[in-house]
């Protein structure tokens, strides 16, 4: 390891160490060691850093696998829904008639950083500052355990159209479209049964990891990039194109450490842009007042859309930052001659700015959205978006969060034993295929700590089950639950001795080790015979 390699290790480690310390994200701190590695390196410390291109290259491949993992998660069906497409093509075109205003007041005022600029630099760089950060936004849905809720996928799909409008302004502004053989991507498709089963035949250990940096490399960034297309679209786009499959969530969790040690990579880049000299902060500081307006811009519209006042005002504030691709913008219009040098070190001061005001203000995201709530309530149940309507207990016993192998079993062995039991289920086509056998069970994301908000609680209620397979959301669940003042039984699974532990402290009557649990279940069916351990 050289000694530059070393200083920057440690300065991202001691800088991401206090930040946790003083309770903010860590991203925060690595974002402070790349603007100290920069300004100690401008003074002339003795340590000649530079900007080590390997900073850019461990970027790079962060960012791609964050965004083969949130392909992963997502549902193509979910894009194209209006509240995603609508939303991000309107709220564009009104940021962009906005920013344009603000930029030309900036330079009326005597703004250096924005006189000179003809009405093509000034609609670029309205765009480039009204795109939001996937990287910082999925960092926070993570950290919060819901990406896959309601407003969590609203803000992932807008991030997605986003990219999209991302590429066309690439090509546009490169003058070179995508090739005539891009539209062989679409094989890809009819490839997925091939690629699935040589995925199976990978194992669950290092080769899965392996295919999971394969995929996104390969066929994902490398393909689409030779292609004309953006790498990091193309890296998203194959993990959509694998999501659903029996093993998705598996491949997400086996690629999270990696991911996140590159990530820390694309923190420190930002600050190794360039030390900004006093009149590019207060510029970036002035930049930061379109904030505001692109927040109340996302809630007006999603709510003009008929979504409930707290998810449009959670994935407004979730998307409430400026984009690491403002940066690229910039060094292409830079390229082009349309703006100055001195635009790509403010654009990046803008950047990490608006990382470190959305890391205070979504720290504080659900008091917020109550508030406003309050001031401002949700219309006639029977006017919002069917997704978001209240969902009626009608008398109901029990809850069954999840409905897998698990939760289905459970809902059919309570039902069984007389109980009134729903189901609530997040994929769509396995609530279809239930609800055609007869299941009581209704489209809700368990995970989303805004489900009980919608729930019309009865007194009869009192048991509720999770089958989520993922320990983090049975914890995240069993809080909201408690915080709602349930006082029934909680029962949850678990497969992990360290999970049975951690879920009886935070609240769970009853847990069940779902190994221990499946070698009483397969010792019943041997001693039933063949017949019946045949049965599903």
């Amino acid at each position: 390891m050289t000694p530059d390699a070393a200083i920057v290790l440690t300065a991202a480690f001691a800088a991401g160490l206090v930040a946790r310390v003083l309770r903010l994200p860590p991203l925060l701190g690595f974002l402070a060691a790349g603007f100290a590695l920069a300004g100690a390196d401008a003074v002339g410390s003795g340590a000649d850093l530079g900007r080590p291109p390997v900073i850019d290259l461990l970027a790079d491949l962060g960012v791609t696998l964050l965004l083969f993992a949130v392909g992963l998660h997502l549902d193509i069906r979910r894009l194209l829904r209006r509240e995603v497409w609508l939303t991000t093509g309107l709220h564009s075109l009104l940021m962009v008639g906005i920013g344009i205003g603000f930029l030309t007041g900036l330079s009326a005022l005597g703004v250096a950083e924005a006189s000179g600029l003809d009405l093509r630099a000034l609609a670029l760089v309205a765009l480039a500052l009204s795109f939001s950060s996937t990287v910082f936004v999925v960092k926070v849905l993570d950290e919060r355990n819901e990406s896959r809720s309601r407003y969590g996928q609203i803000a992932i799909g807008v991030l997605v159209v986003q990219d999209v409008f991302a590429v066309v302004f690439v090509a546009v502004s490169q003058g070179s479209p995508p090739s005539p053989w891009a539209f062989a991507l679409l094989l890809l498709i009819p490839a997925r049964r091939v690629i699935v089963a040589l995925w199976e035949r990978a194992g669950r250990a290092e080769l899965q990891v392996l295919f999971g940096i394969l995929m996104a490399f390969v066929p994902g960034y490398a393909l689409f990039d030779a292609l004309g297309l953006k790498g990091d679209l193309g890296a998203l786009a194959m993990g959509m194109l694998l999501a659903g499959a029996a093993r998705s969530d598996d491949l997400a969790k086996s690629i999270f450490g990696v991911k996140e040690l590159l990530l820390v990579a694309f923190f420190l880049s930002i600050g190794l842009h360039g030390v900004p000299d006093l009149q590019q902060v207060l510029t970036a500081a002035l930049l930061l007042l379109l904030l505001p307006v692109q927040t109340l811009a996302y809630v007006v519209l999603l709510s003009m859309l008929r979504m409930r006042r707290r998810t449009a005002v959670l994935t407004a504030l979730v998307l409430a930052n400026c984009s690491e691709f403002a940066l690229v913008v910039m060094s292409t219009a830079q390229d082009a001659g349309l703006v100055t040098e001195r635009w790509v070190t403010t654009t990046a001061v803008t950047v990490a700015l608006s990382f470190v005001l959305s890391s205070a203000v979504n720290a504080r995201a659900e008091q917020i959205s109550d508030a406003i709530e309050r001031r401002w309530p949700d219309p006639d149940p029977g006017s919002l978006d069917e997704a978001e309507r209240p969902i009626p207990l009608h008398d109901v016993d029990a809850l069954v969060l999840g409905m897998g192998r698990v939760g289905s079993a459970a809902h059919r062995r309570l039902t069984e034993r007389g109980l009134r039991v729903l189901g609530i289920e997040h994929d769509e086509e396995r609530v279809a295929r239930l609800q055609a056998r007869g299941v009581e069970v209704v489209l809700a994301d368990a995970t989303d700590s805004s489900l009980w908000r919608r729930l019309v609680a009865v007194r009869t209620l009192r048991t509720v089950v999770l089958a989520m397979p993922f320990h983090e959301a049975n914890l995240a669940t069993i809080e909201v639950v408690r915080a709602r003042s349930f006082a029934g039984t909680v029962a949850a699974v678990a497969r992990y001795d360290d999970e049975v532990t951690e879920l009886h402290a935070n609240g769970a009557n009853t847990v069940l080790h779902v190994y221990s649990g499946s070698g009483v279940a397969l010792a019943d069916a041997a001693l039933d015979g063949p017949e019946e351990a045949l049965q599903p």
